[in-house]
């Protein structure tokens, strides 16, 4: 695998055998962010449990203090008054069947999709097409709710779902590179904090493995996990 002159500078001042304290693997992680764009830092958590079971799964939402620095496009699937308050909260797009109908014929310009509990036989029939895309809306996430006008504040806010892949690793943004490493970490704190306070009950052993942030063209930094719980 090649790497271009940029990835290279900045995989020059990360350590790869290295484990990171949290404050020094976030003051790195800027310093590596060398693209022309403003990049987006990841965060990669592996987790001590096994996804395969119910009672393992860890999956959730917050809202960033410092959001994603990403403008998010909200669609919300609601009737009536509660169609009328997402739209006065700023959704982009708000309505029923002719959503669907449009999603069905291959239409995703949308990055979040909350819907309030009484539309949830109608967003079932889009399961398919949402599911595997990670857009299906979801009660633990906070997108199936009476409050459509809340949940479109939030996602506008920088909340962010943060859940458990087959690998048993869990991926989230943490924000922009030009936020800054002392915002970074407040948002980086947030997130782990979380994902620690959902630890299952039937998990044993060690809880967190490994944690690595990176930015997106950049190399990834090894966190101590030590220190995270």
């Amino acid at each position: 695998m090649k790497f271009g002159k940029k990835y290279k500078e900045s995989a020059a001042l990360v350590e790869k055998s290295k484990l990171y304290d949290p404050a020094e693997a976030l003051a790195l992680v800027c310093q590596t962010a060398k693209a022309k764009f403003d990049e987006t830092i990841e965060i990669h958590i592996r987790l001590g449990v096994d996804s395969r079971h119910a009672d393992q799964q860890v999956r959730g939402a917050i809202v960033l203090p410092n959001g994603t620095g990403k403008s998010v496009r909200t669609l919300v699937f609601a009737r009536g008054d509660k169609a009328k308050a997402a739209e006065d909260a700023g959704a982009e797009y708000v309505g029923a069947e002719d959503l669907v109908t449009k999603i069905q014929g291959g239409w995703f310009d949308f990055d979040v999709v909350i819907a309030s509990p009484d539309m949830m036989g109608l967003v079932g029939r889009l399961g398919k097409v949402l599911g595997p895309k990670g857009l299906m809306p979801n009660p633990k996430a906070g997108t199936v709710t009476p409050d459509v006008a809340r949940a479109v504040t939030e996602a506008k806010a920088g909340k962010i779902e943060y859940r458990l892949d087959k690998t048993n690793i869990i991926h989230c943004p943490i924000g922009k590179a030009s936020f800054g490493a002392e915002k970074i970490m407040e948002n980086f704190n947030a997130l782990v904090g979380a994902v620690i306070k959902a630890k299952p009950a039937t998990a044993k052993g060690q809880y967190i493995k490994s944690c690595v942030i990176a930015t997106t063209m950049g190399p990834g930094i090894k966190v101590n996990y030590a220190k995270l719980s």
